[in-house]
């Protein structure tokens, strides 16, 4: 078991051509951000605790955002965009409370594991009244999970410190993370992107993982991470012939 204690509206998957391209819903229908008091109380506590910081680094409540998430690190990076900037900047890295599962995909409803891949977070894809507080669905699965006959959903990014196949993230934590996303698509960004790794992958980590049977996937994986770490722009990415391809 891998536990961080102790160690991605809705999607829509454009299937029409192959490549299969992993894109985001623009319906009219889903263009606005569901909300609560709840929701509306932890937007103002988010931002009375950031504005200072955000302000210090060019950024502000409403620039783009981007998610990564490292399972064995148990950590999630939140990256910002400003309006006048070509690139993201790492805006904070926090600690995930809970996750639970091995290192690997999610394969199959109810194996306990939590997806790695390439996830969309669109308005519909908030949910305000979480009974862990706030949460957001990261999409899962995808085209690429689907295609693999991979099955399951409801896979969260949620509050409080307990959690089976999702990410908990703590009450407080899940309220800045939950409320900058929201705040980035209510400005009008369409969905913002949740890449989930199964650890930094450095080349020291894939030789020390190189023998798992899941080394062919985290190659695949590694790709798109490291277009992102040469570019700090993340990539769009397609699935063709069972595999993911990134492009900008």
């Amino acid at each position: 078991m891998l536990h961080a204690r102790t160690i991605l509206g809705a999607v829509l998957i454009a299937m029409v051509t192959i490549p299969v391209v992993i894109v985001a819903s623009s319906g009219q229908a889903e263009t606005e951000s569901p909300s609560s008091p709840r929701a509306k109380a932890a937007a103002r506590n988010a931002r009375d605790r950031l504005e200072k910081t955000l302000s210090k680094r060019n950024l502000s409540f409403g620039d783009e955002v981007f998610v990564r998430i490292f399972k064995e690190e148990a950590e999630l990076e939140l990256w910002m965009r400003a309006d006048d900037e070509e690139t993201f900047q790492l805006f904070k890295t926090y600690p995930v409370c809970a996750m639970s599962g091995a290192l690997g995909p999610k394969e199959k409803e109810g194996d306990g594991q939590a997806p790695e891949g390439f996830y969309f977070v669109g308005p519909q894809a908030l949910n305000p009244q979480s009974k862990y507080h706030l949460s957001f669905n990261i999409g899962y699965p995808n085209a690429y999970d689907r295609s693999l006959g991979r099955t399951g959903k409801l896979i969260m990014v949620h509050g409080d410190c307990v959690s089976i196949g999702c990410f908990a993230m703590t009450d407080e934590r899940i309220e800045e993370i939950y409320s900058l996303g929201e705040a980035a698509l209510s400005n009008g960004q369409k969905f913002f992107r949740v890449h989930v790794f199964p650890f930094r992958m450095t080349k020291k980590n894939m030789k020390r993982h190189a023998r798992s049977p899941w080394s062919t996937f985290w190659a695949n994986l590694k790709d798109g991470y490291d277009w992102f770490e040469t570019r700090h722009v993340p990539p769009d990415v397609s699935v063709d012939d069972g595999k993911y391809v990134f492009d900008r």
